[in-house]
């Protein structure tokens, strides 16, 4: 099973690479811009400058309609530049975009992290020893689990049955 899901993890994982830097994004953006002006110029026998223009206005979704294609590859080609731009490379853009717009004000930081954590850790060694003193046992410590919520760096396969069940609510 895992070798059926191989190629979808890559692909997830190479999706998750383009859409943390904007560096890429505007790169591969660019350069499907020229590739599909420079096929275009080819098929339908253009200018390379309309070609690469009709590329900018197709990825657009404008579609002035100056320049359009007249052959079957052209229109091929015009449908994967646009299902691409529409599906893929624009969202990713207003994703990247959006998070970092959406900043949670309240979210800890590192060291606020790191002192609650040791807070926590000295009001249960507190805990143990008043314990002690009156003889009462405490139930043992759980193990510490790795988080792997929503948010986190491990993938939608590996998170947690949590995760998978506030999922399934949606």
């Amino acid at each position: 099973m895992d070798a059926l899901l191989l190629p979808f993890r890559w692909i997830y994982r190479a999706l998750v690479w383009f859409a943390n830097s904007p560096r890429t994004l505007i790169v591969s953006y660019l350069l499907m811009i020229v590739v599909a002006g420079v096929i275009y110029a080819e098929v339908e026998k253009r200018d390379p400058a309309d070609a690469v223009w009709w590329a900018v206005v197709t990825a657009s979704t404008v579609g002035y309609g100056d320049i359009s294609p007249t052959t079957w590859q052209g229109r091929t080609l015009a449908a994967l530049l646009i299902s691409t731009m529409v599906l893929l490379v624009i969202p990713l853009i207003t994703a990247h975009f959006a998070s970092r717009l959406i900043v949670d004000d309240d979210a800890f930081e590192h060291e606020e992290q790191e002192q609650l954590k040791a807070d926590v850790r000295r009001t249960r060694a507190l805990l143990e020893e008043l314990a002690s003193r009156h003889g009462i046992e405490l139930p043992p410590e759980e193990p510490a689990r790795p988080v792997s919520g929503p948010g986190s760096a491990a993938p939608p396969w590996e998170r947690s049955a949590r995760s998978r069940r506030r999922r399934r609510r949606w």
